[in-house]
């Protein structure tokens, strides 16, 4: 485990103690970790989540035309 010091203002203070009151944790420690899961789930790399792979599979499966020129064949040129 890594311990950190941090310093915040006292509106994020706030947050912390709002957060930690919410879903009933022990100290701001754990405030902080369920802060950073939910960021990591909701922006970083939801390419990999489970229901962005099964979107792609069934796009995958949808019927499709063959493009030989992109731009040719939609005026890009």
């Amino acid at each position: 485990m890594v311990q950190a010091l941090v310093n915040i203002d006292e509106e994020r203070d706030r947050v912390l103690n709002i957060v930690k009151g919410k879903f009933g944790l022990k100290n701001k420690s754990e405030a902080i970790n369920l802060i950073i899961i939910k960021y990591e789930e909701e922006f970083l790399e939801p390419e990999l989540r489970p229901e962005f792979i099964e979107k792609m599979k069934k796009i995958s499966k949808e019927k499709s035309i063959k493009v030989d020129d992109f731009g040719k064949r939609y005026k890009l040129k």
